[in-house]
């Protein structure tokens, strides 16, 4: 199984924090820095007042799917942090999908469609 391509180091979330763009709906915010990287990482940071570790690792895996399934609608050379709101702990699949999308347009980081 290859390693997913995550953001993991302190120091990488913070300097998308603080270069990167944001925005932000019901259930997420979505950073967003361009980078000369080949592909796209993701970070993904969920607080305690999202719910229990069980709630919390249930938001992660979420996020971590929609990205997955949708990697290849998104342009290269990204670095995303995606921060999960309060509602995001009663979401569902769907409403998590339709969230990360809509925050991918907002973004204009998906690919032109041909």
């Amino acid at each position: 199984m290859k390693n997913f391509p995550s953001i993991k180091k302190k120091a990488d979330f913070q300097e998308v924090y603080r270069v990167g763009k944001s925005y932000a709906n019901k259930e997420l915010v979505m950073y967003v820095k361009r980078t000369q990287d080949p592909g796209q990482r993701i970070g993904i940071s969920v607080s305690k007042k999202v719910g229990n570790s069980v709630v919390r690792h249930r938001v992660t895996r979420l996020i971590r799917e929609c990205f997955r399934l949708n990697q290849e609608r998104l342009t290269n050379g990204l670095d995303i942090v995606v921060v999960a709101r309060i509602a995001a702990g009663t979401a569902n699949y769907k409403n998590m999908e339709r969230a990360y999308l809509h925050l991918c347009g907002l973004h204009n980081i998906n690919r032109e469609s041909k």
